[in-house]
């Protein structure tokens, strides 16, 4: 059984039914049916294949969700080709590794935008054959770039390769504390197992509708947003992008639906202000179907039929508190599912007095990608369920997480030394992760082990590479990441005294008073400009938003660095939590 297998059984048994749909701009909402979706990727397979594109040959795609994404997917796979999935906010450096890394020899890109980044970097990847685009360009296209349409009529090739279930699906780069992101080798059994596994706890069937904005380079919306839907006979509808998800819930009123933690708090800050900007009577209505609302949560929780009165509460705080904010989901919501990064529990237990249930999972690419996730028969608010069938997963002595079975990976591509790094001699991968299992079940995450920061909106984020690149400014001595489910970076700098007290006598800035210099508006100025000067080639969420001037340098004296240099960030964090509390005061 292999991914293309699957979708064939699917188009077969669902056939005129809607798979995807997508809204044109200034358009409205259009149906693609399972047969249309079968036809476009049987057709640009055989294009694939006219273009010498062969069994185990890499396609990368960078691209925002949309239907060629699906359709270069599966036309990869039935070629025997391997997908190479890239988020689309990378920059053209980052774009370049990967390629090179991978021996792609077939980039697929959304828009003329990314189109710039491939043609940037194009020169140093002497793999990269041919540049497909997906938007129609007025002009005759460059040299070496083709048209979408044009691949998909292209005659004389074959659609079929003799794939197996062993063999590799997709590479997929994740970011490492090395700084080089490594590529996840992912089979086909590896993402079967893990669909079939969720799918066994969490009902999706033809009757669902999902709404799809996260990135499917990202494993998560990969699995959860891709395959397990159009493999049940769901329908699959891409938002426009990130900055229209309230509207396109709206109007395309999903069913399921799948996020990182900041979708849901920003919901809930929404709530909140328009709450604050009301009544006093609106507010005392608000708190008053709240805690109605917590109450029957607390009963579902203990497994106990509220009361005749709380129901009749209930009945009436929904009407009065929360029937907004059901419609503002489009009024169909069965649940929604949490990944990515931490959901702060709080957020998942106000959603739940509001009557809608998120369940959240957890994972790691490189476990294609569910280890445990809660479901609507089995959850706890503040963990991440119990762990899916079919696997095994154990606490190691120091606490890191540790699963073995048929959702982990084949291997780092290309990088033997890494891979032996996290799966030991006896299968098991080392998650990184420290974490409990409770007395029922459940897996619940206490603290990272490594280094990565994951912002709040999932996006994970190695700090090691930021951190090399700003001590190269002749004004920054020293810095420390932070950012860990922050909805964006910021850092902690310890200056070039020397150079910084130069640079502010040229600029009739005074230096007698360290503290008072560092404050001043001119040397805040300048040093926001190192940062971004320096961090031009890092995506948009790896650029650090906010920072403040430390007078002191990080020392082995005051215990903030190991004798081999090395940064103790959890030691500076508490330290400094004054400082840091400061630079976040949104989450204070």
């Amino acid at each position: 059984m292999t991914l293309i297998s699957m979708f064939e059984a699917a188009v077969q048994h669902y056939g005129n039914k809607p798979a995807l749909a997508h809204k044109p701009k200034g358009g409205t909402y259009l149906d693609i049916s399972y047969t249309e979706l079968d036809a476009s990727v049987d057709a640009f397979s055989k294009g694939l294949n006219a273009l010498g594109v062969e069994k185990n040959d890499r396609v990368a795609i960078l691209s925002e969700n949309r239907p060629e994404w699906a359709i270069t997917d599966f036309g990869s796979l039935k070629v025997g080709a391997v997908t190479v999935p890239m988020f689309s906010t990378l920059t053209a450096a980052q774009v370049g590794y990967i390629l090179k890394d991978s021996g792609a020899k077939i980039i697929c890109v959304s828009t003329e935008k990314q189109l710039e980044k491939v043609s940037a970097i194009r020169d140093e990847v002497p793999t990269l054959e041919q540049i497909i685009i997906f938007d129609t360009i007025e002009d005759e296209p460059p040299e070496g770039v083709i048209q979408f349409e044009t691949v998909c009529e292209l005659a004389g090739g074959e659609s079929d390769s003799a794939v197996s279930e062993d063999d590799i699906a997709t590479i997929i780069y994740t970011s490492g504390t090395t700084g080089h992101p490594k590529g996840v080798m992912l089979t086909h059994a590896n993402f079967i197992f893990n669909l079939q596994a969720c799918k066994s706890l969490i009902d999706v069937s033809e009757t669902d509708v999902l709404l799809s904005f996260l990135p499917l380079s990202h494993v998560f919306e990969r699995l959860g947003g891709h395959y397990v839907p159009l493999f049940s006979g769901a329908k699959i509808a891409y938002a426009e992008s990130t900055f229209t998800v309230a509207q396109n819930m709206k109007e395309v009123a999903p069913t399921v639906m799948l996020s990182v933690p900041r979708l849901y708090e920003t919901m809930h800050e929404r709530i909140l202000r328009a709450v604050q900007e009301g009544s006093s009577l609106k507010q005392k209505i608000f708190h008053w179907g709240v805690s109605v609302g917590s109450a029957v949560s607390s009963a579902i929780q203990q497994g106990r039929k509220p009361s005749a009165i709380l129901q009749l509460q209930q009945n009436i705080a929904n009407k009065l508190v929360f029937a907004k904010l059901k419609e503002a989901t489009g009024g169909r919501l069965r649940f929604f599912v949490s990944g990515g990064a931490a959901l702060p529990q709080s957020i998942a237990e106000f959603f739940h007095a509001a009557g809608i249930l998120i369940l959240e999972g957890y994972g790691l690419t490189e476990t294609s990608p569910v280890i445990s996730i809660n479901y609507p028969k089995k959850w706890k608010f503040g963990t991440v369920g119990p762990h899916v069938p079919g696997i095994e997963v154990q606490i190691a002595e120091d606490g890191e997480i540790l699963t073995r079975g048929p959702h982990v990976m084949k291997g780092y591509f290309n990088n033997d030394v890494a891979t032996a790094e996290v799966i030991d001699e006896d299968g098991w991968f080392h998650t990184g992760d420290i974490g409990i299992i409770d007395a029922d079940g459940f897996v619940k995450i206490t603290d990272r082990k490594k280094n990565i920061i994951v912002l709040s909106n999932g996006k994970n984020v190695a700090p090691q590479p930021i951190e090399s690149e700003l001590v190269r400014s002749p004004f920054i001595s020293q810095v420390m990441v932070i950012g860990s489910e922050r909805k964006n970076l910021a850092a902690l700098i310890v200056p070039n005294f020397d150079a910084l007290k130069a640079w502010a006598s040229e600029n009739d800035v005074a230096t007698d008073d360290l503290s008072a210099m560092l404050q001043t508006r001119e040397v805040q100025q300048h040093i926001q400009s190192e940062i971004r000067n320096h961090l031009t080639d890092f995506a948009d969420f790896e650029q650090v938003r906010r920072f403040t001037l430390l007078e002191k340098e990080f020392s082995q004296e005051a215990d903030e660095m190991t004798p081999t240099l090395k940064l103790k960030r959890n030691v500076i964090i508490e330290k400094y939590g004054d400082v840091i509390a400061e630079i976040y005061p949104e989450d204070a």
